[in-house]
């Protein structure tokens, strides 16, 4: 089985990486069947590898988009007005891109893609399922990108009622009021390919996205200023679809439309209203806490909102990489399910839940540990000056606290949402969470400012995480709660431990770059070692992981070559 692409214009399965040949007589093939079928350990590790380099790459180009903006903007008044507008595509990618649309469409393609395999009646499932869900999500996306340009100074104002500046950020907002048409269009291409197992075109969406911002940016600041950064996110939006757009219109014609024929209508009918609003409310609940840090933080002297932003973009790193391992299981655990397997689902939740864990444990220690160095090499150059990276370095060890929190409610929200029907557990537990962060942040301003903001943003992520772990052996698929709990503490005390060890690492050194790289040298051997001492499995899995993809790799090379 090979890993699936999206080569434009090319039609043939063997070019564009497809598993196998296309049915020509309306009945499932060969490539449909391993679509539906359990996937081998060496296509998950292809699949991992490739999805995390291309995560790798849309952060690092992330990375220099907050770098330009920096350096042309600073942190001031004209980039807190440009991210309270830049508040609409971070919602927007988690409703539609990141967590709704998926964990709606997943579950519902993997049916669809069953049924076709097991030689479902016409119509195709798949296509119906398109059909019956795309035009009115597309109405919708549109009215709501209209309603939001044209409320902006509504909206603006809820969103950051203390900017000295508003206008600045209802101009910035109406541009990137768009990005809700298209990042839904780009949510939908994501989840219909990654049911089918191709994972290029949708993991390369955010290269695309920043690609396009840092583009507009560096041609355009001159005259438009902050602007610009908001003209590329509508850009890069609309990059977003055109990259996946191609290779899911082939994955759509791959079999003949027939004449409708009775009950295959169960594959739409799993998009039901309960459903979509149970998913969509959760999403807005996770992605609430950063309304409510940018609400506190326009209250606080100019650039507390900047500081916060560039906190939470490096905190980000280690949980966007780890959840890249969710992104790809989440097919085939949804698959699972639909076939009615749910010990192989609960074995994958649980290696899931044990391996994103120790990534992204590993990566907070190394940012605790290094994180003024880490913020002076990244962002200290031009309008950012030295006491903007004291003020981030100090909010972003306040944020590693609570990366265990959002790196397990990101996992163990696929957990709940696979199977594809409605509950409701999620959405309350991430309302606790919100409420938390809420109080706690209108407590905690005052006397800490941003610091205090980010620190009831780590409490509250914490307590929806302990909650969604204690609820997870309700549900279809009986998970082994206390197992879980007893392998995660592991590499946390192997965090702590390793955390302690960079910092000590990096003192010697004055140099940011020789600063970082000790400390990230000494916390990794520092976790690996303490991993390994209090046998934590998702240590012990790295290597072996790592490993099959590399021997995989050249075993590839090899048999080219011959």
């Amino acid at each position: 089985m090979r890993l699936t692409s999206a080569t434009a214009g090319n039609t043939s399965d063997q070019a564009a990486g497809a598993d196998g040949p296309r049915p020509v007589d309306g009945r499932s093939g060969p490539a449909e069947s391993d679509r539906t079928a359990a996937p081998s350990g060496g296509f998950l590790a292809r699949a991992t590898f490739l999805s995390a380099l291309l995560s790798v790459a849309g952060s690092l180009l992330g990375l220099g988009r907050d770098q330009a903006l920096a350096r042309l903007f600073g942190a001031g008044a004209g980039t807190d007005a440009f991210l309270v507008a830049w508040t609409l595509p971070e919602i927007a990618s988690t409703l539609l891109i990141e967590d709704g649309m998926a964990f709606v469409l997943v579950p519902a393609f993997s049916v669809a893609l069953a049924r076709r395999a097991a030689g479902s009646a016409a119509p195709d499932p798949v296509r119906a399922l398109v059909a019956a869900s795309l035009p009115r999500l597309c109405l919708v996306f549109a009215a709501l990108a209209a309603v939001f340009a044209a409320g902006a100074p509504v909206l603006v104002g809820v969103l950051a009622p203390g900017l000295p500046d508003p206008s600045l950020a209802v101009a910035c907002t109406r541009l990137t009021a768009t990005c809700v048409l298209s990042f839904g269009l780009a949510g939908y291409c994501s989840a219909a390919l990654r049911a089918h197992r191709s994972y290029l075109a949708p993991g390369a969406i955010y290269v695309a996205y920043n690609t396009a911002i840092i583009a507009a940016m560096l041609v355009l600041s001159r005259h438009w200023g902050v602007r610009s950064a908001a003209l590329g996110v509508a850009l890069g939006g609309c990059l977003m679809v055109a990259m996946q757009a191609p290779s899911l219109w082939r994955r759509l014609a791959e079999r003949p439309v027939r004449p409708a024929a009775a009950g295959d209508g169960d594959a739409e009918r799993r998009l039901t209203l309960a459903l979509v609003s149970a998913v969509l409310l959760f999403a807005l609940c996770r992605q609430s806490q950063v309304l409510i840090e940018r609400h506190f933080a326009s209250e606080l002297p100019a650039g507390a909102i900047s500081h916060l932003n560039y906190a939470q973009k490096i905190g980000q790193l280690p949980m966007s990489l780890a959840l890249m391992l969710c992104v790809v299981t989440f097919p085939v655990l949804a698959q699972a399910i639909a076939r009615g397997d749910t010990r192989r689902a609960r074995d994958r939740i649980e290696r899931d839940l044990v391996m994103v864990t120790g990534i992204a444990l590993l990566g907070g220690a190394a940012i605790t540990a290094c994180a003024p160095q880490i913020v002076q090499l990244l962002f200290q150059r031009g309008a950012f000056t030295a006491e903007d990276t004291a003020a981030t370095a100090a909010v972003l060890r306040v944020y590693t606290l609570g990366l265990l929190g959002h790196t397990l409610v990101g996992a163990l929200a696929r957990s709940y949402f696979s199977e594809g029907r409605t509950t409701w557990y999620p959405t309350g537990v991430m309302a606790v969470g919100m409420v938390t962060t809420a109080v706690l942040g209108a407590w905690a301003v005052g006397p800490w400012g941003a610091c205090g903001i980010a620190a009831a943003n780590s409490v509250g992520i914490t307590l929806s995480a302990l909650l969604l772990l204690r609820g997870l052996g309700r549900g279809g698929v009986a998970v082994r709660v206390r197992r879980i709990v007893a392998e995660l503490a592991k590499p946390v005390g192997a965090a702590v431990g390793a955390a302690g060890a960079g910092f000590v690492c990096v003192q010697p050194f004055g140099s940011p770059p020789a600063a970082v790289t000790a400390g990230c040298l000494g916390v990794t051997v520092a976790y690996l070692l303490l991993a390994w001492v209090l046998d934590a499995a998702g240590a012990r899995s790295l290597a072996p992981f790592a490993f099959l993809t590399l021997r995989r790799s050249l075993t590839r090379r090899h048999s080219h070559g011959r």
